[in-house]
């Protein structure tokens, strides 16, 4: 499972951007892929999933 660190996150707008840990590439988070609250710079876990849009961040959890 693929662990990284939350570059931004917007709860008004419900997105954000999870930094990779490995690739140090940007993911992209929804507020629907969170199994709880985060926040800038929290360490987390996540699956990877694609939709019509690209990849995404779901299952995302604090480590």
């Amino acid at each position: 499972m693929p662990t990284g660190k939350i570059k931004f996150f917007n709860e008004r707008k419900g997105f954000g951007f999870i930094v990779d840990d490995e690739t140090q590439q940007d993911v992209f988070v929804h507020a629907t892929g969170l199994t709880e609250k985060i926040g800038e710079n929290d360490l987390v876990s996540y699956e990877i999933a694609e939709d019509k849009r690209g990849k995404k961040a779901v299952e995302v959890r604090k480590i």
